[in-house]
């Protein structure tokens, strides 16, 4: 009904930064709680949807130089989930040595056995690169629960956010509820994208009580 609002499908009650996982083989916290990655492109916005999801300002500090993080960094959410923020990837101006020491590195970790899903943006101006082609069909292969955010819808026209998450759905063979418009601007899709989190979480439990 016109006026009124929904209650916030996920209030952020504690947020706690516990570590960051920097190898393979490295420190990585440990497999009490489910956790939710989020991945996508270096410049695709990822710093600024989560500030805009957990309601803080800056919580993930956006870097003026995209690709610059090289760790997963972990963050404690209401003492119930683990969120991991994954490096950017497909910044041109990395090296591919460097490139090359990320990849056990995250496809290590997407194998984790606390992992309950992954969110994966998309700028929605943009088609979908090879490198995003190459982590969906990753996730598809570990059967991976994914949910596709399309950042930055406020860059253009109402009408153009239909047309371009049709013809991403299309070319990815994508479901609509697989997907979910996000401005960080405006707030569109902040609600959706915290209602799918609760809901992966609650799959999550209810997959480890079986």
């Amino acid at each position: 009904m016109a006026g009124t609002s929904s209650p916030d499908p996920l209030v952020i009650r504690s947020l706690e930064f516990i570590g960051g996982m920097a190898s393979a083989d490295g420190w990585r916290p440990d497999f009490d709680l489910p956790e939710i990655a989020f991945a996508g492109r270096s410049n695709v916005g990822k710093s600024s949807l989560l500030n805009r999801l957990v309601r803080r300002k800056a919580f993930a500090r956006v870097s003026r130089t995209p690709g610059r993080t090289r760790e997963i960094n972990f963050f404690k959410v209401n003492s119930r989930f683990l969120l991991a923020d994954l490096p950017g990837y497909g910044y041109a101006k990395i090296s591919k040595e460097r490139k090359a020491d990320w990849q056990p590195l995250i496809q290590g970790y997407l194998k984790s056995p606390a992992l309950a899903g992954v969110v994966q943006l998309l700028d929605i101006r943009r088609d979908p690169s090879d490198d995003d082609i190459a982590m969906l069909d990753f996730l598809s292969e570990i059967q991976l629960p994914a949910i596709v955010v399309l950042t930055k819808t406020d860059k253009i026209s109402r009408t153009s956010v239909a047309e371009r998450c049709q013809n991403i759905m299309q070319s990815l063979g994508l479901d609509q509820d697989q997907t979910i418009p996000f401005s960080s601007t405006t707030g569109e899709g902040r609600d959706e994208l915290a209602r799918a989190l609760v809901t992966l979480l609650d799959a999550a439990a209810a997959n480890q009580s079986e």
